[in-house]
């Protein structure tokens, strides 16, 4: 049996999504312990959340996006899974932690393409080959390969220059080579101190982030979703925007994660008053949703006919009040 491992992090207003991470997980069949990087819950978030995960300490003196490295360099295991609270698992995950366990990477390729020669450079690493661009948000780290990968994040984050890259309170710097820190970093590492078949790059589509274009959902209850072509993916991601904090269309995930907050099978139970009306059940919930449905696709509209600077001033406002809220 492979000894294996799933990493996330919360604070307490991504917590919701964390509990749907983590029921998806267990509905899927991974048993495997789960290490929860605590950015600040409340007391009874913690109180509800400890029987079913392992709650790490955070620094106090770092921002949350340099804080992946933190459990599982505390929390070792044979295969290190590290992902994000925004994420719902829809079907095991059983074959990519065993592609890794031999001393490899699997991730999946960001929807951008994106090299920096000066990463090698920057970061005492050597050169940087070209190879594919991989997210941040789902890593699967086997062996020694996969531990000295933790291990070299830690250290090169610290060198990259934070205020220059991009969070949910700013664009960044188009130019700044850690433009995308965590997983610029992750890049760098991969495409110089790992050797190229030691890193597996998965299809973007088996990890999907919304509008989740051409995705079905299949069987909420199970969790199944899938392509025309049948493919399924492993996980869908809902970055940015967060359904259970800002009014939105109710779709393939806002479903999903509420029938993993609601539905009496879950192992993490949160109280139906915590969840927001729209995800609940009943006519008032579907007045909620109705509304909101309407008001999501108007301001999608509206996206296409205002002009643009209005639109990322109104991103960089949100954008600040969700940093704030950290």
């Amino acid at each position: 049996m492979i000894d294996a491992a799933f990493y996330c992090m919360s604070s307490r207003i991504y917590f919701l999504g964390a509990v749907g991470l983590i029921n998806s997980l267990r509905l899927a069949g991974h048993a495997e312990p789960v290490y929860l990087l605590d950015l600040g819950l409340t007391p009874a978030q913690r109180e509800l959340i400890s029987p079913h995960v392992t709650l790490v300490p955070a620094p106090r003196d770092a921002h949350p996006w340099l804080l992946k490295t933190v459990a599982p360099l505390r929390h070792p295991a044979q295969v290190m899974v590290l992902i994000d609270a925004d994420m719902i698992v829809t079907r095991p995950l059983a074959e990519l932690i065993e592609s890794a366990a031999p001393g490899r990477v699997v991730a999946v390729r960001n929807e951008i393409d994106r090299h920096v020669p000066q990463w090698g450079e920057l970061l005492d690493l050597g050169t940087p080959r070209r190879q594919p661009y991989l997210s941040s948000g789902l890593v699967f780290l086997g062996g020694s390969v996969g531990g000295e990968v933790i291990r070299l994040m830690d250290a090169c984050q610290a060198r990259a220059d934070f205020d220059l890259s991009v969070d949910f309170s700013r664009k960044g710097a188009p130019d700044h080579p850690f433009r995308y820190l965590d997983q610029d970093v992750l890049n760098a590492i991969l495409s110089t101190r790992v050797q190229a078949d030691r890193v597996i790059a998965l299809d973007n589509r088996l990890a999907p982030n919304q509008p989740f274009r051409g995705l079905r959902l299949l069987d909420q209850r199970a969790l199944r979703c899938a392509y025309e072509d049948g493919e399924q993916p492993y996980v869908v991601h809902h970055y940015i925007r967060k359904p259970w904090l800002e009014p939105m269309y109710h779709g393939l995930y806002s479903r999903l994660l509420a029938r993993l907050l609601l539905e009496p099978d879950v192992a993490v139970r949160v109280p139906e008053s915590e969840v927001p009306l729209r995800m609940r059940s009943g006519p008032l919930a579907r007045l909620e949703r109705h509304r909101v449905d309407v008001q999501d696709l108007v301001r999608w509209y509206l996206r296409d006919v205002i002009p643009e600077w209005i639109g990322a001033r109104v991103a960089a406002l949100r954008r600040r009040r969700a940093d704030r809220a950290l």
